[in-house]
C-alpha cells in the first residue's frame, strides 16, 4: 500500500518539473538560470544533457559503441533531491511568481514534503516487511527447531511407529515440506 501511494505521489512529478521550467523561462530570469533549471529537469526526466554516444576507443570500436555509462538518476531519493534543487533554484528568481497555485513555491515545497513522507513510509514499511520475513524464515527453516525440520522428524517418527507401508505413514508422507533457498 505504501509503495502504491508513493507511486501515485511521484507520477505527476516529471510533468510538473517541466511546467516549472517553462514558468521560469517565461519570467525575466537569466539564460544561465533557465539553463540550470533545464539541466535539473533533464535529471528528473532521466535524459542525458547531450544525446551523443560516447566516442569509441580506437582499438575496439564495436564494443565501445555499445557501451554507454548510465546517468539515470531515477531512484526516488534522487528524484526528491533533484526536485528540491529545482525548487530552490526557482526560489532564487525574484520574478518567479506564477498565478497557478500548483506552481507557486509554497505549494511546491509542500509537495516536496509529501514526496519525502511517502518515500519514508515505503522505507519504513520495507524494513518492517523485511524483519517479518526474517522472523518467518527463522520459524520455518531454523536447523532442528524450524517447522520444516520438525515436520521431517514427525514423518520419520510415524514411519518408525507404524511402518513404511502403513496408512498412517501414507497420509503424512504425501505432505511436502522443503527448505527454500
Amino acid at each position: 500500500m505504501a509503495t502504491n501511494q508513493r507511486q501515485t505521489a511521484f507520477d505527476p512529478l516529471r510533468k510538473l518539473a517541466t511546467r516549472i521550467v517553462n514558468a521560469l523561462d517565461a519570467t525575466e530570469a537569466t539564460d544561465k538560470l533557465v539553463k540550470d533549471a533545464k539541466t535539473i529537469n533533464n535529471k528528473i526526466q532521466g535524459k542525458r544533457a547531450d544525446n551523443k554516444p560516447p566516442k569509441p576507443a580506437a582499438a575496439d570500436t564495436e564494443a565501445a559503441e555499445d557501451k554507454k555509462i548510465s546517468v539515470s538518476q531515477q531512484s526516488y531519493d534522487a528524484l526528491i533531491e533533484n526536485y528540491g534543487k529545482l525548487i530552490d533554484l526557482v526560489g532564487t528568481e525574484p520574478t518567479y511568481a506564477p498565478n497557478e497555485t500548483e506552481l507557486q513555491i509554497s505549494t511546491l515545497q509542500a509537495n516536496l514534503g509529501n514526496l519525502k513522507a511517502t518515500n519514508t513510509a515505503v522505507v519504513n514499511a520495507y524494513t518492517n516487511f523485511s524483519n517479518a520475513r526474517i522472523t518467518r524464515n527463522s520459524i520455518l527453516y531454523a536447523p532442528t527447531s524450524g517447522l520444516v525440520d520438525i515436520a521431517s522428524d514427525v514423518k520419520k517418527y510415524v514411519k518408525s511407529v507404524f511402518g513404511a507401508t502403513s496408512p498412517q505413514f501414507k497420509q503424512v508422507s504425501k505432505l511436502e515440506f522443503r527448505k527454500v533457498k
